[in-house]
């Protein structure tokens, strides 16, 4: 029976990660006894930075307050955007964005090593999860369950050209081979940077979230708490046809494909306890399990009260059809080789399957 890594080699997973064994790295991946460790290791290790720390607190949210007190001052074109902080807060509390995350967290599969983050899921392929209206109200808010740091975001901006474009993203300009009824002139481009997060689990968090909702929360499995979700997507690019009074008539995107990463709970951990959670609708928990475990399967929210979604193919790859209840719009998303590709539009969803097929 192989014994378990010293203290140490845990302390080194959190230090130094390239510098440990393969085989303890594994072992550690799948060993309660020793995700335990882990998790004292990092909470030691917090102890110590912050003893160390003479880093300053303060505010941010007020002191953005007071600052843009004279705002009207400023001519727009130098106008700064709200911090980072303020704005992931404000998205955290949106049930559409509460959805996209739960679903991410829990798109996974087993890791395997890779640095000091292990890789848990990658997608191949795009699938529906359909929601209710009451779904998405009541929907878990993930700041109520641990704390998002974002390191870099989309920053989406108009480009000169699709050389541009495609020199900002490093992505091919997807070429359309005939415009549909309608659609005329040439596009604008816009690209958006490569978008990184990293989602903190807090069980004590979630224990006051679940107190406040008169729920229990079940007891999390050895290593959870405190563990780590690295998110990362794009960079991407769209084309953009514009009608004559302002309105995309139809828009063509590709983008790097979303993936995520854990700072070392297997996902199979993680899926299991997560599906639990107080808040998250019995339905949806039902879909998410029908595919979660494969950890190549992206999950696509789709309010049904807006929408109705239906299988198809693109270039021989999965893809979901999406078309508005009242018929006035239409989009097909797929991926391919490591990118999400999507065409939508105020067209059928005929249209936009054959702008799709067709792409160069």
């Amino acid at each position: 029976m192989r014994r378990h890594p010293t203290d140490g080699t845990l302390r080194r997973l959190l230090d130094e990660p390239a510098g440990v064994a393969d085989a303890d790295r594994e072992h550690v991946a799948g060993c309660p006894v020793c995700l335990s460790g882990l998790a004292a290791a990092r909470a030691d290790a917090a102890v110590a930075a912050d003893a160390l720390s003479t880093e300053v607190t303060a505010d941010v949210d007020a002191a953005w307050q007071r600052l843009t007190a004279g705002a009207a001052a400023v001519p727009p074109a130098v106008q700064v955007a709200p911090p980072r902080r303020a704005r992931w807060r404000a998205a955290l509390r949106s049930p559409v964005i509460a959805a996209a995350g739960v679903v991410a967290l829990l798109a996974g599969a087993g890791a395997a090593a890779a640095a000091d983050w292990l890789p848990i899921f990658r997608t191949e392929r795009i699938a529906p999860v359909t929601l209710t209206q009451a779904d998405l109200v009541a929907l878990p808010d993930l700041s109520a369950y641990g704390d998002l740091r974002v390191s870099s975001e989309p920053n989406v901006r108009p480009v000169a050209g699709a050389s541009t474009a495609a020199q900002l993203t490093g992505l091919a300009v997807p070429r359309v081979g005939e415009l549909p009824r309608g659609v005329t002139g040439e596009p604008t481009y816009q690209v958006g940077d490569r978008v990184t997060a990293v989602y903190t689990f807090s069980a004590a968090k979630a224990a006051q979230t679940a107190t406040a909702a008169g729920e229990t929360l079940p007891t999390p499995p050895p290593g959870l708490d405190g563990s780590q979700f690295r998110l990362t997507a794009g960079p991407g690019m769209a084309a953009v046809w514009t009608e004559a009074r302002g309105v995309p008539a139809l828009v063509v995107a590709r983008a790097v494909a979303p993936a995520a990463y854990s700072s070392g709970v297997p996902f199979a951990t993680a899926r299991d306890y997560l599906l639990k959670l107080p808040g998250l609708p019995a339905d949806v928990a039902a879909q998410l399990r029908a595919f979660s475990g494969d950890g190549t399967t992206l999950p696509l929210p789709v309010n049904s009260r807006y929408l109705t979604s239906s299988a198809a193919k693109v270039g021989g790859k999965p893809a979901t059809v999406l078309t508005s209840r009242d018929g006035a719009l239409a989009g097909v998303v797929w991926a391919d080789a490591g990118v999400i590709n999507a065409v939508a539009g105020s067209l059928s969803a005929d249209e936009v399957l054959s702008v799709a097929r067709e792409l160069r």
